[in-house]
């Protein structure tokens, strides 16, 4: 029998509710398929740690996950009481320490789920948006200068590196092979002469290397634009750290709301575990009043199921999701009344049927 290592971080707000019907979910995908075991460690990181401790994690945090298969993540931040920029250091720390360069954030319409959008039906949006996860915006490089004075300024550094570039495009030629063949690069060179431009050379270099994916390029605000108009055209799509983090947001909208959208954080190489999680934040508005949507939580742990080879229970997972969708069985911000748990009881029952 197979045995992975998992180490659950429920984080902050609805973090900790969805891990917990993640978790749920887990158990139950185990007996229903009964030819492996998850041995899961959870770590009360977050706000309240920090008020007890004085910071967000332990000092040894990173030696503590290193040492599991995969990471679990629900959801960090608690903006009334810490600043976002100190509760999401422990997320991107383990991003970057642990090389898991490729975000992988998919977004697919569901029957039974509105868009936003005009004349979309289920199947009409599938696109993943291969986020470069390393380096790019968020690299903490630069500084505040001449605090609280008048002429005070702020420098914060982009760094793209050919290395980084390169490995992510490959990862995004080879994840669009195995899809429907497409690839769209989305950069702003017109504008970013340097970084970009080294974008749009290493893409023209590697291109001929996959002649058999079909290529296209838009610049960051066209592709705002695109997503919006013709959705149905993107396969997968790369991005920059920043530029992928702004379109996933759009992409879940478009499917029916970030409650849908699901995350991997992957270190291809596997030298570290990599981490999956849902794409939402924490949103303290509706923490502790059970009507938190899963559903990303539970395509996440498909996604990490995926990840260590559980092919069959992570079709699992996600058909039992897609049929409890289509019956119009859901949570309040796609339309519909369940609780959380009730949500989680809805899915579960149809693992079973489906086992």
């Amino acid at each position: 029998m197979k045995e992975f290592r998992i180490a659950i971080y429920p984080g902050d707000g609805i973090g900790v509710e969805v891990t917990d019907h993640t978790v749920r979910l887990l158990r139950e995908i185990e007996k229903s398929c009964d030819d492996f075991r998850l041995k899961m460690d959870t770590f009360p990181w977050g706000a309240d740690y920090y008020f007890e401790h004085g910071s967000m994690v332990p000092e040894n945090y990173l030696e503590i996950l290193k040492e599991f298969d995969a990471i679990f993540l629900g959801a960090i931040g608690d903006p009334e009481r810490i600043p976002d920029h100190l509760t999401l250091a422990p997320l991107i720390g383990i991003r970057q320490s642990f090389d898991q360069y490729a975000c992988v954030r998919p977004a697919k319409l569901f029957k039974g789920v509105n868009t936003p959008l005009a004349n979309r039906e289920a199947g009409n949006i599938d696109m993943v948006v291969i986020r470069e996860n390393s380096e790019g915006e968020y690299i903490d490089n630069g500084g505040r200068f001449k605090k609280g004075k008048p002429d005070e300024f702020a420098v914060q550094t982009g760094l793209h590196t050919r290395k980084g570039i390169e490995r992510i495009l490959r990862f995004g030629f080879e994840r669009a092979r195995k899809s429907r063949n497409h690839l769209t690069l989305i950069t702003k060179s017109n504008a970013l002469k340097y970084s970009y431009v080294l974008w749009d050379e290493i893409f023209e270099e590697i291109k001929p290397q996959y002649a058999d994916v079909e290529t296209a390029k838009f610049h960051i605000d066209a592709s705002v634009m695109n997503f919006v108009r013709w959705p149905d055209r993107f396969d997968v799509v790369v991005a920059s750290n920043l530029f992928g983090d702004i379109l996933t947001d759009l992409s879940g909208c478009l499917v029916g709301g970030l409650g849908l959208a699901p995350s991997a954080n992957i270190n291809p190489e596997r030298d570290f575990p990599s981490m999956f999680e849902p794409v939402h934040g924490s949103a303290p508005d509706i923490a502790g009043q059970g009507i938190a949507n899963p559903t990303a939580a539970f395509l996440s742990a498909a996604m990490m199921l995926d990840w260590l080879d559980l092919t069959q229970p992570a079709n699992l997972i996600r058909t039992s999701i897609e049929s409890t969708l289509e019956a119009g069985e859901s949570t309040a911000d796609l339309g519909g009344s369940l609780t959380s748990t009730e949500y989680t009881d809805r899915v579960l029952s149809r693992l079973e049927v489906s086992a």
